[in-house]
């Protein structure tokens, strides 16, 4: 049998959070506050902010479908329910760049 011709190395993924991170608390979704009450907010907004705002700064025409905390509320209520707070993202724009500003990549 032949060995190979590149050493393979195992890589393995090590999650690192904040013990504050509501992904550490168990708490629900709706238990942080993104219950029946969020959902109309959420509806509301994205009705009458229909695009992405990051997208948009790059030119482009994109449907927002997250409604996004600009400075995230860990937990403050007055923070969570302020909607001059609130931004309309892409999923991909909340999921790829919006998270990598916040961790300061």
């Amino acid at each position: 049998m032949m060995k190979p011709r590149i050493a393979v190395t195992r890589i393995e993924r090590v999650a690192v959070m904040a013990d504050s991170s509501w992904r550490t608390s168990g708490m629900t979704a709706a238990e942080r506050g993104y219950g029946h009450r969020w959902r109309k907010a959420r509806t509301s907004f994205l009705r009458e902010h229909p695009l992405c705002v990051m997208c948009q700064a790059e030119g482009l025409t994109v449907a927002a479908t997250v409604v996004d905390h600009i400075n995230p509320h860990r937990g403050d209520q007055r923070l969570f329910w302020d909607s001059s707070n609130w931004q309309p993202l892409c999923a991909s724009c909340h999921s790829g760049a919006k998270q990598r500003e916040e961790r300061g990549e």
